[in-house]
């Protein structure tokens, strides 16, 4: 390798040209020619003493060297991007965009003061808010941040705790009830009941867990009917068609009512709910920060 240490410039138009696979997309995204990138191109090959692309007149594919070089600069082109903007905010506040991948119960729960405040007070800045209902990398897929149940977050992460604790509850409405004839007193009984299935994102069907002083046990429930959201659930439970295990947040308004009941009530404690949470071994973005800071002061304020 050359002793003439490359542009940064060549660099950051070399991760462009790898990343779109194509000289004239990079061009567009660089604002320059196709051939000033291609020239650019040589120049960084030559000053580093290895070819970093393979070139045809259709596409553009990296050679062994230019894969080991993208991987290790795209986090410092990362980094580097973080430092500008965390010094840009210092003059005008954060600008851009949250990007937080979450289940629908997180999303609502941030929607109703966390996101509206954050908004307000943040007018430069955006909320993207994703709820595809899996659990994903946010890292290696390009999210800010993530919510899940707390027991379930990745030890490696900062977990900011929101909204309290968390209850799922079993369910029907008192028509099932008094057609059945009989309540559940055991999660064994379940089996003598129709239970409404939960089929998760993944195509696995969810076994009930259920917990009491030292005992704890997990169903595979049997029942005519399976479904794969919460509200829905509880709609079938509240129509008369069985037993459903929800989110006690979900539905407590219908069992304030009356369409529903709980059964098994000691059989179901409160568990750590829901975090946010984020990577803490990387420099954490401003408007991600603001949106922590945010989030801590309205869950309080709810407390």
């Amino acid at each position: 390798m050359s002793d003439v240490r490359p542009e940064l410039s060549d660099l950051t138009a070399f991760a462009a040209v790898a990343t779109q696979k194509s000289f004239r997309k990079a061009a567009e995204e660089r604002r320059v020619s196709p051939s000033t990138l291609s020239h650019r191109m040589r120049t960084l090959e030559s000053r580093m003493g290895v070819r970093l692309l393979h070139r045809t007149t259709r596409s553009v594919a990296m050679t062994e060297a230019g894969s080991a070089l993208l991987s290790r600069l795209q986090p410092v082109f990362r980094e580097l991007d973080a430092a500008l903007a965390e010094v840009n905010d210092l003059q005008s506040g954060p600008r851009g965009a949250v990007r937080i991948n979450a289940n629908v119960a997180g999303a609502r729960l941030l929607l109703r003061e966390a996101v509206p405040l954050f908004l307000r007070r943040y007018p430069k800045m955006q909320v993207d808010l994703v709820t595809e209902g899996r659990l994903v990398d946010i890292v290696a897929e390009g999210f800010d941040a993530g919510v899940r149940l707390q027991d379930s977050i990745p030890q490696d992460m900062i977990a900011v705790r929101f909204g309290g604790g968390a209850r799922f509850v079993a369910v029907a409405s008192p028509r099932y009830l008094k057609q059945h004839g009989s309540l559940p007193r055991t999660p064994a009984d379940l089996q003598k009941h129709a239970c409404i299935r939960h089929r998760m994102r993944s195509g696995r069907i969810y076994r009930w867990e259920f917990e009491r002083r030292d005992q704890s046990c997990s169903i595979d429930v049997e029942g005519p009917l399976t479904l794969d959201d919460d509200e829905l659930m509880a709609q079938a439970a509240a129509n008369g068609l069985g037993i459903a295990y929800v989110s006690e947040r979900g539905v407590i308004q219908a069992i304030k009512t009356g369409k529903l009941v709980v059964v098994l009530d000691e059989w179901c404690p409160r568990i750590p709910g829901l975090a946010l949470y984020y990577p803490g071994h990387r420099q954490v973005p401003a408007g991600l920060r603001a949106f922590v800071e945010v989030l801590k002061e309205t869950d309080q304020q709810g407390t």
